[in-house]
């Protein structure tokens, strides 16, 4: 059976990856496989631009031994300034190489600061994008980064938002620098548990990141990690070993308990 994102028995454990290169990617894969990683998440847009291929992905993904792959193919870093019309044809590129889930920003084709776009011919260009790479055999993830802290309603709205739009997982990163907002995020994931009537990925970032840590024992569907953090690993993002740790261990209380 292809691999999937949807539906898992326990948040997985999924290891984060950024590198210049397919042997840099490979050698990570293989290190963090013995680890305990069971999914694995590539920031595709930060690979040096002449690996861009399917014969590569292939490569990539065949290194997993069967273990589903989140692509992500952000604006910036290696694709520079290059338009959405492109970065579509990327995400292509990366369902046809057999990538299990693809990361559909959702202000594709209108940039926004909340990377929320809302202009009706855009919206339109997103579900088209979205249908097509469903057609493709991919399931795909809707994502928001604000860059800004957002309240429990406004995180709802946007990931119903990117429900409406065909997502299988709705994707929402805001920053969090107090104690306080930390703790309302409690409310956020419950209200997105809720409501939303789909898997969610709700991150924090800046001072506080509590939430990337515990979520998935709330409701959050996987852990974002990184086998070892180096240049172009996102910092906040929790090593391997420590969550797989928490979450074990978490696992470990609730047997006890029953």
């Amino acid at each position: 059976m292809k691999p999937t994102f949807l539906n898992p028995q326990k948040p997985w454990l999924t290891t984060m990856i950024q590198k210049r290169t397919p042997g840099e990617i490979i050698a990570t894969i293989q290190k963090a496989i013995p680890a305990g990683a069971e999914a694995f998440g590539i920031q595709i847009d930060q690979l040096e631009r002449q690996y861009h291929t399917e014969e590569v992905y292939r490569e990539i993904f065949a290194a997993m031994e069967g273990r589903p792959v989140y692509v992500t193919y952000y604006r910036g870093n290696q694709n520079g300034d290059r338009p959405d019309e492109e970065l579509e044809e990327g995400l292509y590129k990366l369902a046809s190489a057999g990538a299990t889930l693809c990361d559909v920003m959702s202000d594709f084709y209108a940039p926004h600061p909340d990377q929320v776009a809302t202009d009706e011919a855009a919206v339109a260009r997103q579900i088209k994008l979205i249908d097509n790479l469903h057609s493709m055999g991919a399931e795909v993830l809707v994502s928001a980064h604000f860059n800004k802290y957002a309240t429990p309603l406004r995180v709802l709205e946007a990931a119903k938002m990117q429900k409406t739009r065909g997502a299988d997982i709705a994707k929402i990163v805001i920053n969090t620098d107090t104690p306080a907002q930390q703790i309302e995020h409690f409310s956020t994931i419950e209200l997105l548990k809720q409501e939303l009537g789909i898997p969610y990925l709700f991150l924090t970032s800046n001072q506080c990141h509590l939430i990337r840590r515990i979520g998935p024992l709330m409701g959050v569907c996987m852990y974002l990690c990184v086998y070892e953090h180096d240049a172009l690993s996102t910092p906040m993002q929790p090593l391997l070993h420590q969550v797989k740790a928490i979450r074990d261990n978490f696992a470990l209380f609730e047997s006890e308990e029953a």
